[in-house]
C-alpha cells in the first residue's frame, strides 16, 4: 500500500493558475509547495538541456515569504520586479503583490480594498501599471493600478464577472475574458487610454463564446479558443479588420494558445479525453505534436529567443513539474523535480480510460484504477468537481492510494464535465442533480455488472459539485451506496446561492436558473430536502472560510441528519476555505476521507 501521508507531502508546481518565465529566458517562476505551503520560486533556465549529458539540476530560490498561499507570478516587462497574488486565509480574497529584485522588498499593493481579486492580473509593457480584476463593485470588474502604488481606476465594468486580463504588448489595449452567457466566455477589446469604444469579439451570429486570449507580440492579432463549432478550437482576431481566421478545426479540445517572440508560430495544448499533447502551429500548416508521455500538459510558453518551450506536466506517476521542449531536436527536459529520490522507484498505478453506459445508454467517459486482486472488493466512485472541469491523466494522491489498498476507483466525467466538446458540458445546463448524478450512479452499476466490485462494499466521495454529486447519489440512489463522503460540497441550491459572492450567482443563474421562477426545480436537486432518504453513513467536511459552498450547508445537513437518527460525522476546518492551503489540514481531512470509508469498505 502507497502511504497517503507520504503522498499528500509530495510537493507539486500548481500549474492551474499559471507561471511565468523571464524577460531575458533565463529564469521561471513558479509556485510551490515543498514543506507545505505555497510560496513563489525561482528557477534557473540557463545551461544547455539538450546536450547529450543532460541538465544539472537548478537550484530553486525562494522569493516570497510572510502569510497566506502565493500564486500567479509575473515578471514586470524589465524583469526587475515579480507580482504575484495572494490568499490569507483560503478565502479567495487574493492580494496583489510586487517583490523588488533589487532590495528584496516585498509589498502589498491592495491592502487597502476591502474586496475578493481574482488571481489573474497583467503588467503593463512600459511597467509602469498593473490590470488587475476586483469585486469592489460588487462584481468582479477589471482596474488599473499604478505599479509603485496608488489609487486603482476602473477600465471596465462589462455586466458580466470579469475573468482574466492580458495588455497589448503595444500598451494601447486590454484583452479583457468575462463569464458571459451559460457556459460562454467572451472576449473584450478595451482602450488602456481615452477615445476608443470597447469590442466584444463576435462572428457573424453576434457576440461569440472566446476565451484564453494571447496577443500576437505586433499587437495586431489575438489568438483565442472557442467552442461555437462543437469543439475548443484556435481562433485568431485581426484588431484591425475585425475578422476571425481560425488556426484548427474538428474535434478534440485545443486550448491556451501562446504566440512565438517572431509572431509566426502558436503553441497550444490538444486534449482527446483525459490526455493531452503540446502542438505548435503555423498559420496555413499542419500542427506538429510533441507529449512528454500519457499525461497532462499546462500553459504553454516561449522563452524570448524561441528556442524553447516552457511547460507543467504531470501525470499519475508524476506530481506537477516545469518542464521544456527543445525546438532545435525535439527533446524533453524536466526542469523541477518534485518527487523525493526515495519515492522514485515507488510504482505508481496508472488508470485505463474507458466508458461505460450511462442510465439512458450513452457511453460515459471515465478514468478507472483495477486492484491486482482478482476476487471482487471495495469501490470507490470518486467524483470530480465544477462541474466546468474534468478528470485528467493527472496527479491525484488520493486516487493513488485508494487504489493501492485494493479498491477499484472510477473517476467519471460525467455530462456537465468538460473535455468533451461543447454538447456534453451543457447537457447537464438546467440539469444538475439530474444527468449527472445519473451518469454517476450508471458508473457504480457498471462496476456491479462487470463483477469489479462487492455489491456491499461501494463508496463515493467527491469535492465541491463532486460532493454535491455525493450527496444527490445517496439520497436519489441510497440502495448503491455503503458510505458517502462530501467535502465542501453545497447542499442545499437556495441557502448557498444566498451566501455566495455574486459572480458565483451571477453562474447559477445562467445554467440552472431562478430561485423563484424555477423553484420546483432547486428543490428537487438539493439533497437537504431528501435526506431522509439516505442509508449509508454519511461524513461531511468543510472549510469555516468557504466562499463558494458555504459551510452552513453542512452545518444544517449535519444536524437535520442527526435528527433523524442517520450515522454522520462531520468536521469544519476553522481557518480553511474551499480549496484548503494548510499541509497539516490537507493531510488531516483526506487521511480523514479515506478512513471514514475505509472503516465501512474494508468491513468483511
Amino acid at each position: 500500500m502507497i502511504d497517503l501521508g507520504v503522498l499528500l507531502r509530495v510537493p507539486n508546481v500548481e500549474a492551474e493558475m499559471g507561471f511565468d518565465v523571464s524577460p531575458d529566458g533565463k529564469h521561471a517562476a513558479y509556485s510551490w509547495n515543498p514543506g507545505g505551503r505555497w510560496e513563489i520560486y525561482e528557477i534557473s533556465l540557463v545551461g544547455n538541456p539538450g546536450s547529450e549529458k543532460g541538465p544539472e539540476k537548478a537550484v530553486p530560490v525562494p522569493v516570497s515569504r510572510g502569510k497566506g498561499g502565493k500564486f500567479h507570478p509575473r515578471y514586470s516587462p524589465d524583469g526587475h520586479r515579480l507580482a504575484f497574488t495572494v490568499d490569507f486565509d483560503g478565502s479567495e480574497a487574493f492580494h496583489l503583490f510586487v517583490y523588488e529584485f533589487d532590495t528584496g522588498e516585498q509589498r502589498d499593493l491592495t491592502q487597502n480594498l476591502n474586496c475578493a481579486l481574482q488571481a489573474n492580473f497583467s503588467w503593463s509593457p512600459d511597467g509602469k501599471q498593473i490590470a488587475f480584476i476586483s469585486d469592489q463593485s460588487g462584481q468582479f470588474d477589471v482596474y488599473v493600478i499604478p505599479a509603485d502604488g496608488g489609487e486603482a481606476r476602473l477600465m471596465l465594468d462589462a455586466g458580466y464577472p470579469a475573468w482574466k486580463v492580458h495588455w497589448s504588448p503595444d500598451g494601447l489595449w486590454l484583452a479583457v475574458t468575462v463569464e458571459a452567457g451559460g457556459i460562454d466566455f467572451g472576449t473584450y477589446i478595451v482602450p488602456a487610454g481615452e477615445g476608443e469604444p470597447v469590442y466584444r469579439i463576435q462572428d457573424e451570429t453576434g457576440p461569440m463564446d472566446a476565451g484564453q486570449a494571447c496577443w500576437s507580440p505586433d499587437s495586431k492579432w489575438l489568438a483565442f479558443s472557442s467552442d461555437v463549432n462543437g469543439y475548443n478550437n484556435i481562433g485568431i482576431f485581426e484588431l484591425a479588420t475585425h475578422r476571425i481566421f481560425w488556426l484548427t478545426d474538428g474535434e478534440g479540445e485545443k486550448q491556451f494558445p501562446t504566440w512565438s517572440p517572431d509572431g509566426t508560430r502558436l503553441v497550444y495544448v490538444l486534449n482527446r479525453g483525459t490526455v493531452s499533447w503540446l502542438v505548435i502551429q503555423k498559420p496555413g500548416d499542419p500542427p506538429k505534436k510533441y507529449q512528454v508521455e500519457q499525461g497532462v500538459h499546462y500553459l504553454p510558453r516561449f522563452t524570448s529567443d524561441g528556442k524553447r518551450i516552457i511547460f507543467a506536466f504531470d501525470n499519475p506517476c508524476h506530481p506537477g513539474d516545469l518542464w521544456a521542449l527543445e525546438l532545435w531536436n525535439g527533446r524533453f527536459t524536466q526542469l523541477t523535480h518534485s518527487l523525493p529520490d526515495e519515492l522514485a522507484e515507488l510504482v505508481f498505478p496508472m488508470p485505463e480510460e474507458i466508458t461505460y453506459p450511462g442510465l439512458d445508454g450513452t457511453s460515459v467517459p471515465a478514468l478507472l484504477f483495477k486492484p491486482q486482486v482478482q476476487e471482487p472488493g471495495p469501490g470507490v466512485l470518486l467524483i470530480h468537481g465544477g462541474p466546468d472541469w474534468f478528470f485528467e491523466m493527472t496527479w491525484y494522491p488520493v486516487m493513488a492510494h485508494m487504489a493501492s489498498r485494493g479498491w477499484t476507483v472510477l473517476a467519471p466525467n460525467y455530462r456537465g464535465s468538460t473535455g468533451y466538446g461543447r454538447t456534453w458540458q451543457e447537457a447537464s445546463r438546467f440539469d444538475f442533480g439530474g444527468v449527472d448524478n445519473d451518469d454517476v450512479a450508471a458508473g457504480a452499476q457498471y462496476l456491479l455488472l462487470n463483477g469489479l466490485v462487492d455489491p456491499q462494499r461501494i463508496g463515493i466521495t467527491g469535492r465541491s459539485h463532486g460532493g454535491y454529486l455525493t450527496m444527490t447519489c445517496l439520497t436519489k440512489y441510497p440502495d448503491l451506496w455503503t458510505a458517502g463522503s462530501a467535502v465542501v460540497p453545497f447542499i442545499n441550491w437556495f441557502t448557498n446561492h444566498k451566501y455566495i459572492r455574486a459572480d458565483l450567482q451571477h453562474w447559477d443563474l445562467e445554467n440552472f436558473g431562478d430561485p423563484e421562477k424555477d423553484h420546483d426545480l432547486w428543490v428537487d436537486r438539493s439533497p437537504y430536502f431528501f435526506l431522509d432518504h439516505i442509508n449509508a453513513p454519511v461524513q461531511l467536511i468543510a472549510g469555516r472560510l468557504d466562499q463558494r459552498c458555504p459551510v452552513s450547508d453542512s452545518v444544517e445537513a449535519h444536524k437535520a441528519l442527526q435528527s433523524l437518527g442517520k450515522s454522520v460525522e462531520l468536521v469544519v476546518y476553522e481557518d480553511e476555505g474551499h480549496a484548503f492551503l494548510k499541509l497539516e489540514n490537507v493531510l488531516d481531512s483526506e487521511l480523514r476521507r479515506v478512513a471514514f470509508l475505509a472503516k465501512y469498505l474494508e468491513k468483511q
